[in-house]
């Protein structure tokens, strides 16, 4: 089948080598600003020059080019694309979070209804070898009826200080709130533990360290001019150089930085780019720590905790059932079976692929399946599901800056 990849940043890149290197897909159109990128991916993916397009629009304005798009432009930049290809007959893998406004993500969800096309939103937790085990215990009935959840995403110092205070994610004006960005995932995938959505939500957090106040004494504004730098925890010069060593560490997070694979290369994008500033000298709003507590009809609840102090780990969760109790970190699962007293240690299956557990590989294999085989059901959820995940992490924003409990509505 063809692909046509919109938006050929870092994610846009990923599912598209995904989708080729399956021996299912080729990429036959591009829309990528970046005129560096546009050309390197055309040239990787044998696009040829009239199908390799500055803006989205241009794409679109030349009709259908392939059976299905993939949408990873920045978040802000999703309804447009989304909706126009969706009327033009594309099937669509869409990039998390599906908008950035409830608005924007219904409209979304309209078209692809309309149009009768299959759209997977990028939840990628969803599709993980460890989520289908733990899935499988909790529909078995190993644990009972659950009860209760506690879930921790540790968004890691170093991450927290790439992604959400120097990088593209750290204003809520040019991107969205932290917990819509980093965190859509994590309400989605809870929503798919429980297999329903919560009726009440609140919220708490917020901007605690990453701002001017907590700047210490003689810091520079740039990581390389600062004295404190050896010893600062979110050192850019560190961080970084450190990189190089590692060719793991080259595509992300430092192809973020530059493209440039040397010390020199590194040091000028730090000299010079957003990447180098200080932490408590950034433009950044939105937070760094934040926890969602939610009520479910059945009486069951979860408290979800999204922290920037920690190391980047596996996520972890506790699953409290009436015959027994799951503690997993995406690695094992320990078992405590109330009835016999008896404990195990499952070791989770091997992924197909890194990226995220497997979770990547495995949407995007999915989704190609779906497409192929005309069979939407393949996938886990839909444009109207992933529209309903979504409003739950709108609706904790709005427990959260408004000091209430938010009940949904069906």
């Amino acid at each position: 089948m063809t692909l046509a990849l919109v938006g050929g940043g870092l994610r846009g890149q990923l599912y598209a080598r995904s989708a080729v290197a399956s021996g299912t897909a080729r990429v036959t159109a591009i829309a990528e600003p970046d005129p560096g990128r546009r050309t390197a991916l055309g040239a990787e993916f044998g696009v040829p020059a009239d199908r390799r397009y500055a803006d989205w629009a241009d794409l679109a304005d030349a009709g259908r080019l392939a059976d299905a798009a993939i949408i990873a432009t920045q978040d802000q930049l999703h309804t447009a694309p989304a909706v126009r290809l969706a009327d033009l007959g594309y099937h669509l893998l869409l990039e998390k979070p599906m908008a950035t406004t409830e608005a924007e993500a219904t409209a979304i969800a309209a078209a692809a209804e309309h149009n009768g096309i299959i759209l997977a939103v990028c939840h990628v937790l969803r599709y993980t070898p460890y989520t289908r085990m733990l899935k499988e215990l909790l529909d078995s009935g190993r644990i009972g009826r659950l009860v209760n959840v506690q879930h921790l995403e540790p968004v890691g110092w170093w991450h927290q200080a790439h992604s959400f205070v120097r990088g593209h994610w750290r204003r809520s004006d040019t991107s969205a709130p932290m917990l819509l960005t980093k965190a859509c995932h994590d309400l989605d995938w809870l929503v798919h533990l429980f297999d329903a959505v919560p009726t009440r939500v609140s919220s708490f957090g917020s901007l605690s360290h990453f701002k001017a106040s907590e700047r210490p004494l003689g810091a520079a504004l740039r990581c390389l001019d600062c004295p404190l730098e050896s010893t600062c925890p979110y050192s850019a010069k560190r961080l970084y150089l450190d990189c190089l060593a590692d060719p793991d560490r080259h595509y992300w997070p430092l192809g973020a930085v530059t493209d440039e694979r040397t010390e020199a290369g590194v040091l000028e994008a730090l000299r010079t780019g957003p990447y180098g500033r200080c932490v408590y000298a950034c433009d950044n709003d939105v937070v760094d720590h934040q926890v969602v507590n939610l009520e479910f009809p059945d009486g069951g609840t979860c408290s979800f905790t999204m922290s920037a102090f920690t190391p980047m780990e596996h996520r972890r969760t506790r699953l409290l059932g009436t015959h027994g109790f799951l503690d997993g970190d995406g690695q094992t699962i320990r078992l405590v079976d109330f009835r016999t007293g008896e404990e195990e240690l499952l070791a989770v299956p091997e992924a197909d692929g890194d990226g995220h557990g497997g979770g990547d590989q495995e949407l995007t294999a999915t989704f190609l399946r779906a497409v192929q085989t005309g069979d939407p059901t393949l996938l886990p959820t839909d444009a109207g599901a992933s529209l309903a995940t979504h409003r739950v992490v709108w609706a904790a924003e709005q427990a959260r800056t408004s000091g209430t409990v938010v009940t949904l509505t069906a």
